[in-house]
Formats: C-alpha cells, sequence, structure tokens
C-alpha cells in the first residue's frame, strides 16, 4: 500500500502531465523515478533579466521544482535555472505568501509563471531588494505587456 506522501507525488505527476503536455508556452520535464520529486519548467513568457545594471526583457525562463520529504506539509523548493529580476526571486522563488499544504503542484507551476510575469510581486517582503525598488518605481509596467494567464492555453482558432 502507497504512503499518502506517495500518493500525493503520484497525484501531482498525473495532474502536471494532464495540465501541460503539449501546452505551448510551459514545458514540464520530471527529473528522476516516478512518480517524480523534481520537475524542470521552462516558461515561454515575458519577464525580466539584467543587462548590467538595466532591466530588458526576456521571453524564456527555467526553474526546478523539488518537493521535500515533508511535502506536501512543507512547500516545494523553486530555484531559478536563468536569471530572473523580480523582487521576490533571488537564489530560490518565494512562494511561502502563496504556498498551502492543499496547493496542487499544477497551481504552484502557474504562480511561479505568474511570478516571473509580475502578475505576482510583493515588495515588502524582497528577496532582492534592487527589483522592489525598480518595481515600486515602475507599478505602471506590471504585469508585464503581452503577459498571458498558464491556466489554460491560448488557441488560435480561424474560421475560413
Amino acid at each position: 500500500m502507497a504512503s499518502p506522501r506517495m500518493r500525493r507525488l503520484a497525484s501531482d505527476y498525473e495532474a502536471v502531465r494532464g495540465e501541460f503536455s503539449g501546452h505551448p508556452l510551459v514545458t514540464v520535464v520530471p527529473v528522476g523515478f516516478t512518480p517524480p520529486e523534481t520537475y524542470q519548467v521552462e516558461y515561454r513568457v515575458p519577464g525580466l533579466t539584467l543587462d548590467g545594471d538595466i532591466p530588458k526583457y526576456s521571453h524564456l525562463h527555467r526553474a526546478e521544482l523539488r518537493l521535500p520529504l515533508s511535502y506536501p506539509r512543507e512547500q516545494p523548493y523553486c530555484v531559478p535555472l536563468t536569471p530572473m529580476f523580480h523582487p521576490n526571486i533571488s537564489d530560490y522563488f518565494c512562494i511561502a505568501d502563496y504556498w498551502f499544504a492543499g496547493q496542487s503542484l499544477v497551481d504552484t507551476i502557474r504562480k511561479i509563471g505568474d511570478m516571473i510575469q509580475y502578475r505576482i510581486y510583493n515588495t515588502k517582503s524582497p528577496l532582492n531588494a534592487t527589483a522592489a525598488y525598480w518595481a515600486e518605481k515602475h507599478p505602471e509596467l506590471f504585469p508585464l505587456q503581452g503577459s498571458v494567464d498558464l491556466g489554460v492555453p491560448e488557441i488560435d482558432i480561424s474560421i475560413g
């Protein structure tokens, strides 16, 4: 009989496969055994990185999500694999403001995508003080131009 944690890992794995298989903007790759405890995620959405001291748009972002032994009681550990300029992203993503034990891994993947696009950010509790200061000075830029809701993939339909 599988443990509650293994059942949760398996459930999350199936949900992630179902939600993001073939998604035009998000690619999720499980790492290791099935059900995986680590996922690498590629986002093709607008975000910011630094060019010297100047924020610039970037449309390709990678992150790794690691599920700790106490998951889901403990939040996933999410780290950027590409540079990102965001108040709540440094060596890791601060998802504590948005995490709860009943949240699905699909929702966590979406929230990270929302963070990258500045659809979600918190300048009052920053990991990157420079990005927080910059974001407070430029609220008119958010969410970033071209940002998308990752909940439902956009479908291009034309009627001839």
